[in-house]
């Protein structure tokens, strides 16, 4: 009679279990098709480039237009292939004129080359800041305290196996792969119990569904790391 009742506990668990998982993942296609809707909506307009003429364009275009209005005015020969390329390059720089008995000072004009800095960009780094794990999600299904406790404790192995699979996966930059091996043990913490490493792993499976920053990958996964020790040393 006893063993029958363990039976029929076990096999609740599993179907609790297996309930559980399938509203996970129903949660889990909602919370895609949600964020690709708002990706499509959000989306700006593409609008192309204006182009812009260079200085040295703008000055031979003005010259140009002045000759031409100046009565009498001869055109002057054209340019050889050594004259063409200083009129059009930006970096090439005119050297000082000399200075000549007779004649007036001129002043040398240097041009240089404008180059910007890249702007580095900015990420607002995730602080993963969550409360404590607990299983009281178990203890509401009617398991006892003992038996909450061994499932976190079988919880942590599967953690920790895929870990490496993850940090293969990011120094790859392999998103989707990250993106499936997250999404497995998520729904595995995520029945057993909430906060710490469960919350962790809920907000960076769903970043990995459509962000693409290596920065903020890293940042999630040194924090999976430092949550996956912190349930080892509570339930180990």
């Amino acid at each position: 009679m006893y063993a029958l009742a363990v039976i029929g506990i076990i096999v609740l668990i599993i179907v609790l279990i297996i309930y559980l998982e399938y509203k996970n993942e129903k949660e889990y296609q909602a919370e895609r098709k949600r964020r690709s809707e708002e990706r499509k909506k959000t989306k700006a307009p593409y609008h192309p480039k204006e182009k812009v003429q260079k200085p040295q364009q703008l000055k031979k275009e003005k010259t140009e237009k002045l000759r031409d209005s100046t009565p009498g005015a001869k055109k002057p020969p054209p340019l050889n292939n050594k004259e063409k390329k200083r009129a059009t390059d930006d970096s090439y720089e005119l050297k000082p004129v000399e200075k000549t008995a007779g004649t007036k000072d001129i002043p040398s004009e240097v041009t240089a080359p404008v180059t910007e800095k890249k702007k580095e960009k900015s990420y607002d780094l995730p602080k993963c800041k969550y409360p404590k794990f607990n299983y009281e999600r178990l203890l509401g299904l009617g398991l006892s305290e003992e038996e909450a406790i061994a499932f976190t404790k079988e919880l942590i192995p599967q953690i920790k196996t895929q870990i490496p699979l993850i940090k293969e996966a990011l120094e790859k930059e392999d998103f989707h792969n990250m993106e499936r091996l997250t999404h497995s043990i998520k729904g595995s913490s995520t029945t057993v119990g909430t906060g710490g490493i469960s919350d962790l792993l809920v907000e960076y499976n769903t970043y990995l569904k459509a962000g693409k920053d290596l920065p903020i990958a890293e940042a999630y996964f040194k924090h999976l790391n430092r949550y996956a020790e912190d349930l080892e040393k509570e339930f180990a």
